[in-house]
């Protein structure tokens, strides 16, 4: 029977629901601060998943998260344990956390974008005050 996703888009949504569960209820580190888990991708065989994170209030620079996924990375045998509590799967994937730089990508590219809004706009009202003093045509 077809129901509309992979088994393993399945496995990875019920590995990222019960990790974001075990990481907030049950994770008792002080070092790990708030952690968003963004995606999850697992291996096709289902003998690994790939956890891409994000952390509240830790800077960009690379000390900052680098060691919240070695806490994490610490922690994968307990998480591993508890999902095998929680899941009814048989075997459950060795699991590898991630930094996901996404964010940080998508909020350079916004603001180039907009850098670029900004000089376009620039542009055209240099060009309508140039073009009141009758020195060149409008092209837009």
């Amino acid at each position: 029977m077809f129901r509309g996703f992979s088994r393993t888009q399945r496995v990875a949504d019920q590995i990222q629901r019960n990790v974001a569960n075990i990481l907030q209820m049950e994770m008792r580190d002080a070092r790990l601060g708030m952690v968003t888990i963004n995606e999850v991708k697992v291996s096709t065989d289902l003998s690994y998943a790939d956890i891409y994170v994000t952390f509240m209030g830790i800077d960009d620079d690379q000390n900052g998260f680098k060691e919240q996924i070695k806490i994490l990375t610490e922690a994968c045998g307990y998480i591993r344990s508890r999902l095998g509590k929680m899941s009814s799967m048989r075997s459950v994937p060795a699991l590898r956390f991630h930094y996901d730089e996404s964010l940080i990508r998508a909020g350079r590219i916004s603001s180039l974008i907009d850098k670029v809004i900004r000089e376009d706009e620039k542009n055209r009202q240099e060009q309508k005050i140039t073009n009141k003093d009758g020195s060149t045509d409008d092209q837009t």
